[in-house]
């Protein structure tokens, strides 16, 4: 059975070729915005024109022939076949592993799995079913997204801040961590949250209360 193992991956300056120009291909362009990003296709939806223009993208027009594709993944680090034709989608898949070039199918589970992500500020949380039920990670994420509102991010930022602090003016390692976590856990300072700067006073406050 293959191991899959959840990571956080850096795509700036990576170059990521998306192979289909439809919905699909646009949904995966918008999702890997920030890479060196490439969209071959024969046409491309109003948004990846839209994007192009931006300079967000580039557009390679192609009638995919072999000869053609082997020359666009040359160099790739992700290949994302997503056309609407299953047999072209498994031979461009097929012509990324020959290159040693990892592959985010649409239509299969390949060496990338893309899961259901919810964004607040620095946090990330990804949800997957690995490929086996779509519908559960979106409904989960659509459970998850009521209870991680903006005051996580907030939190992190918070603790990310007093963290900073606390190696300058903290020797103890394990004092500091016991600090960070009753800030974490006082729900006074969350309550707070919506005025920033009053928590923070109040987690400093905190601080200092334990010094």
């Amino acid at each position: 059975m293959s191991k899959l193992l959840p990571l956080v991956i850096d795509l700036e300056n990576k170059k990521i070729v998306i192979f289909g120009g439809g919905a699909v291909g646009e949904r995966k362009a918008k999702l890997f915005q920030g890479a060196d990003l490439t969209v071959v296709s024969k046409d491309f939806t109003c948004a990846l024109r839209r994007l192009k223009d931006e300079g967000c993208i580039k557009l390679i027009e192609s009638d995919l022939e072999d000869i053609k594709i082997e020359s666009i993944i040359e160099d790739a680090f992700l290949v994302v076949p997503a056309t609407d034709d299953l047999a072209l989608n498994s031979k461009i898949a097929a012509m990324a592993k020959r290159h040693k070039i990892l592959v985010n199918s649409v239509d299969r589970v390949d060496d990338i799995i893309v899961p259901s992500i919810i964004k607040r500020g620095d946090i990330t949380i990804g949800i997957s079913t690995l490929g086996k039920s779509p519908a559960m990670s979106k409904f989960i994420r659509k459970k998850l997204e009521r209870i991680i509102d903006e005051k996580y991010a907030d939190m992190v930022r918070l603790q990310g801040e007093i963290r900073a602090l606390l190696k300058q003016q903290v020797r103890d390692p394990k004092l500091r961590k016991r600090i960070l976590w009753d800030i974490l856990s006082d729900e006074e300072i969350w309550q707070s949250l919506d005025d920033y700067e009053k928590a923070r006073s109040m987690a400093i406050s905190k601080w200092s209360d334990t010094g």
